[in-house]
């Protein structure tokens, strides 16, 4: 089984930049994160430091969020955040840059939160927007944008494959490939999705899976999620990519349930 450790949801007590490391101590190859920086154009240095935290720990980066605003503020992603356009894509040629020097080519957009002030309809058309101008940017380093059903906020208009699906399918429209569903298969049986429908129609085109187990959104055992067989099942359907480990536990049990294995 080929794991990758998200390494903004866990090793949380340990520095940012150390987390790469830990994970490799733990018996793992790849890491994942959320955008770690406080600003969609973060400072050169800041950016040479990420890099050098993967690369010294010998991990590969195989995920990397767009700028999402104030993850513990309330915010879930600027693609439809009407007043902040520029701020994405802006953000869109530094993930492709870091992208481009790790070789990771699976970038997370989240999709935002309704606002009042506008209606559906322009937060949507904007959103597509985006999407298909993050899409194209990082298309020259063969990458997929990721756009993913979130549980837990109101406000974020994204809740099941379908949802996703159909903001997917208006992208296509728009004349790029590249965007595609991450199944977080946590998000979408809290929301109450058929999971295993989701499965059956979509796997073979998932840009992505993570898991966590509920109630709870713990280490994959401690809730009553059948996500080893989901993950067989999407297997036998056709995805071939890496599973993205995004569940809250501590450091020290964090993995205890894994039989670990290189992710080459």
């Amino acid at each position: 089984m080929t794991y990758t450790v998200n390494c903004s949801i866990l090793l949380t007590e340990l520095p940012l930049l150390e987390r790469p490391a830990a994970a490799k101590a733990a018996g793992f190859d790849a890491v994942e994160f959320w955008w770690p920086f406080e600003s969609s154009v973060p400072a050169d240095a800041d950016v040479t430091a990420f890099e050098r935290a993967i690369t010294d720990a010998g991990v590969q980066l195989t995920g990397l969020n767009f700028n999402a605003g104030n993850m513990p503020g309330g915010d879930r992603g600027l693609v439809s955040w009407k007043g902040r356009c520029s701020e994405f894509k802006d953000n869109i040629a530094v993930v492709a840059g870091i992208g481009e020097r790790l070789g990771c080519k699976h970038f997370n957009a989240l999709y935002g939160n309704r606002q009042e002030e506008f209606t559906a309809e322009e937060q949507d058309e904007l959103g597509v927007k985006n999407l298909v101008a993050a899409a194209q940017g990082v298309a020259a380093i063969g990458g997929t944008v990721l756009l993913e059903p979130v549980s837990g906020t109101p406000a974020y208009p994204l809740k099941t494959a379908a949802d996703v699906m159909a903001i997917i399918a208006r992208t296509e429209a728009a004349g790029v490939d590249n965007v595609k569903l991450l199944a977080d298969f946590y998000h979408l049986a809290v929301n109450g999705d058929d999971v295993a429908a989701v499965i059956e129609n979509h796997a073979k085109d998932f840009g992505h899976i993570q898991i966590a187990d509920n109630p709870g959104r713990g280490a994959p055992g401690t809730g009553t999620l059948p996500l080893d067989q989901w993950i067989a099942r999407s297997r036998e359907l056709g995805y071939t990519g890496p599973i993205g480990l995004e569940y809250k536990a501590p450091a020290a049990e964090a993995f205890n349930w894994a039989v670990r294995q290189p992710s080459n």
